[in-house]
């Protein structure tokens, strides 16, 4: 997979493709860039969410949605953990053993 583009850089070429002349296509545009079209749409897209103007998750949802996610499969390790001690000490703390 290839590094991701600086945010910088990004955000120059959403700017200029917002005020692109109506005659200028936006593959035109990400040519001129060196980047495809569909990545230039997925920018302005995420551009058009972070922004309010689409509806859709922002990157800091998205960040923490993964934080949240990585930490409930911890949890959930955890517990299992302490399910399988419970289940041991259980049985060995039988009487007649």
């Amino acid at each position: 997979m290839p590094k991701p583009y600086p945010k910088e850089i990004r955000d120059d070429v959403v700017a200029v493709a917002r005020r692109r002349d109506p005659k200028t296509t936006l593959k035109q545009i990400a040519t001129d860039f060196g980047i495809s079209e569909s990545c230039l749409t997925n920018w302005l897209a995420r551009s058009d969410r972070e922004d309010g103007v689409r509806f859709g998750p922002t990157s800091a949802e998205l960040e923490e949605n993964r934080a949240l996610r990585k930490r409930l499969r911890l949890l959930e390790q955890e517990n299992e953990v302490l399910r399988r001690a419970a289940a041991y000490l259980s049985q060995a703390n039988l009487p007649g053993k």
